[in-house]
């Protein structure tokens, strides 16, 4: 009788451990949601400042080949007016180089970007395959100790 109560005991001391592993790895699957939320929303502002990048570029397409038929039509008015329009490519090429110069950073920032959040998600992925592991650990020493006290009784 002594005996069967003590290996109560160690029964519900290891239904406890494994109600506060359980417990551990509801915590660790809320942390991964909570970091794969927070990767969600980088992405969702990588994609807007993307789009915002479209964006500018069209616009900055559309202001180049404006200013260049202002030029056509400029060298068409007067030779004086040459000049002048001339200055207006140059400050135009400056813009655009640049913007290109922005368009780099931006592309780079955004592969920089790509590759912590390949990285955090190999690492969320890593530790997830390491706490499954720990579970089938606990879940098969578990089922050890009760095929051993089933064999017992």
């Amino acid at each position: 009788h002594e005996e069967k109560k003590q290996l109560t005991l160690k029964v519900e001391e290891l239904e406890r451990k494994l109600e506060s592993t359980s417990a551990q790895n509801i915590e660790f699957l809320q942390v991964i949601a909570k970091r794969e939320e927070s990767i969600h929303q980088c992405q969702l502002r990588l994609e807007e400042k993307s789009r915002e990048c479209s964006s500018l570029a069209r616009q900055l397409e559309m202001a180049i080949e404006d200013a260049k038929r202002q030029v056509e039509q400029a060298r068409e008015r007067a030779v004086s007016r040459e000049r002048a329009a001339q200055s207006k490519v140059l400050d135009l090429e400056t813009q655009l180089s640049r913007s290109k110069t922005e368009m780099n950073q931006l592309h780079r920032s955004k592969e920089d970007a790509e590759r912590r959040y390949e990285s955090r998600l190999q690492d969320l992925r890593d530790r997830l395959e390491q706490s499954e592991s720990t579970n089938r650990s606990m879940q098969n020493y578990v089922q050890f100790l009760k095929s051993s006290y089933d064999n017992v009784f």
